[in-house]
């Protein structure tokens, strides 16, 4: 099992574990292969919830260019539903995870 299947299989059991959901395995990888090389760094492997400009980056460059979402309201609130669920104190929060919920959320798994 190379590298990236076993962070793939870690992202299963987080969403199983922390969200009671069975993964789209199709998507997941999906998702995980679009984030590049990212995810073997420990810092942009994670989103952190407190830091502003980070979540802003998610929206901006996840939601808005990648997924093709108009800037509103609703991209703010659906970023924060993802951090509430995933958990305000939890220190490792996926970006592999926030994405798939968010392209979830918003029933956009067309764009991958």
């Amino acid at each position: 099992m190379n590298k990236r299947d076993e962070l793939i299989a870690k992202y299963v059991i987080e969403l199983k574990d922390k969200f009671n959901i069975d993964a789209d395995m199709e998507l997941l990888a999906k998702i995980t292969v679009g984030c590049g090389p990212s995810i073997y760094n420990a810092d942009a492997s994670t989103v952190s919830s407190s830091d502003e400009s980070e979540l802003d980056r998610v929206k901006t460059n996840f939601l808005i260019k990648k997924l093709g979402l108009d800037d509103n309201e609703e991209l703010d609130q659906a970023i924060a539903s993802v951090m509430e669920k995933y958990g305000k104190t939890n220190r490792s929060k996926y970006r592999v995870v926030v994405y798939y919920l968010l392209t979830k959320y918003f029933s956009k798994e067309s764009v991958y």
